[in-house]
């Protein structure tokens, strides 16, 4: 994996402050999500006395915990919908053209696992970034191929599709 490119994005940079007897200590945390635009994303939180050392171990840890997802050309095999706290995400697939359509945390997700026509609605009340991220993840993780849910079921692919045809 060393030899791919890398697509990272921070999502959230903030300040944390420690107060001790002494006074105030500051650090920094980095939420960082990172892809290889081939199906392949994983989030990282990094925290250090430094901005871009915080960074640096978001994205490190970020390419450690990368997940696989399953698409379908540019987009994802159907709709799905994922949730992390109060936050909930739908995610529906799109067709060529559309584009990426979506929030900032969503659509840096997206963008870094290489989908170019998906539309994705935040749904509930909390709007976090950091759960929108996770909820996206969440999500994306209950994406299966055709093959995959074939074989799941004991069946070939053609009596998987012909099968669904049927019940329409």
């Amino acid at each position: 994996m060393s030899e791919k490119t890398f697509v990272d994005t921070v999502i959230k940079v903030k300040r944390v402050t420690k107060v001790t007897k002494g006074g105030k200590r500051f650090s920094f945390a980095a939420f960082v999500v990172s892809g290889d635009q081939a199906g392949h994303v994983g989030i990282g939180l990094g925290k250090s006395k430094e901005v871009s050392s915080a960074i640096a171990k978001a994205t490190a840890s970020a390419r450690k915990s990368m997940i696989a997802v399953s698409l379908r050309g540019d987009t994802l095999p159907y709709d799905v919908t994922g949730k992390h706290g109060s936050s909930s995400v739908l995610i529906r697939s799109a067709k060529e053209g559309k584009g990426v359509i979506a929030g900032r945390a969503v659509r840096a997700v997206m963008v870094a696992l290489g989908v170019k026509n998906v539309v994705a609605k935040s749904v509930g009340p909390s709007r976090s970034g950091q759960n929108l991220v996770k909820a996206t993840l969440n999500a994306l993780a209950q994406c299966r191929t055709v093959k995959h849910l074939a074989d799941l079921r004991g069946k070939s692919i053609t009596q998987l599709v012909k099968g669904s045809h049927d019940n329409a």
